[in-house]
């Protein structure tokens, strides 16, 4: 039976998030020809190429970003299995900062399983709308930034940080309150929000009415005002809460995609910190 080495599956791993072989080896303390015979030898095991070089760089294709997803669930489940039976050596203090949807829908399932196989790391959570957590007041306020980019207007953010997903922006309500086909009604976040700026830009090119009928920057908030059929919204595919309803009608235009990164500040506690973005990714691609 054929095995794959979970060691060449974490360097994989690595090269995809630190973009790169040299900067991957720095990180796992290898060699860069060493970092290249571990991807080939994947590659082979596979019988598939992972990455497609472009100019010195080397990007994950299409074939490499599913094997990401699978490969992230099979290290953290190897982790978990290691932090069961071995004492806990992860300790510190990580400050993260998070946008209030993922708060509210992410957040719960990781808190609780991350706390117990790391009762010494001590999470202090911040949620806030993406522009503010990665503003230049904050710049030192976070050791881990999750935070959506809006690459239509701020492509330099978008290179700066780790992508998590490229995830769909989809139409948000009720499907048992009529939103209005006259005129659209809008429940958003206030100004500054991707969904918000994504959703006006997206109107504005339309000849469909719309208004903003309530603003709020929470997500159960925007939900409570959802329900009571003041409107619909915009949020990321992966952020949807169960109380909300997909929309899809002809008079409500595509709204494309979103991209989520993940930003690390300078922490004092870096293995903690490496350990709570695993967490991360692994629970966004399950959502």
């Amino acid at each position: 039976m054929k095995q794959l080495s979970l060691d060449n599956l974490r360097t994989f791993v690595t090269v995809v998030n630190e973009a790169g072989y040299a900067k991957a080896g720095d990180v796992l303390g290898k060699s860069q020809p060493a970092i290249s015979l571990q991807i080939k030898r994947l590659e082979q095991q596979l019988s598939i190429r992972l990455f497609n070089k472009k100019g010195q760089r080397q990007i994950v294709n299409h074939e490499g970003l599913k094997l990401y997803k699978t490969a992230l669930k099979m290290l953290a489940l190897n982790d978990e299995l290691f932090s069961q039976f071995q004492p806990t050596l992860l300790k510190g203090r990580i400050r993260l900062g998070i946008p209030s949807e993922f708060a509210t829908t992410l957040l719960p399932s990781i808190i609780g399983e991350f706390s117990k196989l790391y009762p010494e790391v001590s999470l202090e959570v911040t949620s806030a709308l993406s522009k503010n957590l990665l503003s230049k007041d904050n710049e030192n306020t976070f050791d881990l930034t999750m935070a959506l980019v809006n690459p239509n207007s701020n492509p330099d953010t978008e290179v700066a940080g780790q992508l998590l997903l490229d995830d769909d922006l989809v139409w948000v309500g009720d499907k048992s309150n009529s939103y209005g086909e006259n005129t659209i009604s809008l429940v958003v976040a206030p100004d500054g929000c991707v969904y918000r700026t994504r959703i006006i830009n997206t109107l504005k090119q339309q000849t469909q009415a719309w208004r903003i009928s309530y603003t709020n920057a929470d997500l159960s908030g925007i939900t409570a005002a959802i329900k009571q059929g003041l409107g619909i919204s915009a949020l990321a595919k992966s952020s949807v809460p169960k109380e909300l309803d997909i929309i899809q009608h002809t008079s409500l235009p595509p709204l494309g995609r979103i991209k989520i990164c993940l930003f690390t500040g300078n922490t004092q506690h870096p293995q903690a910190c490496a350990k709570l973005a695993e967490f991360i990714q692994s629970k966004l691609y399950q959502a």
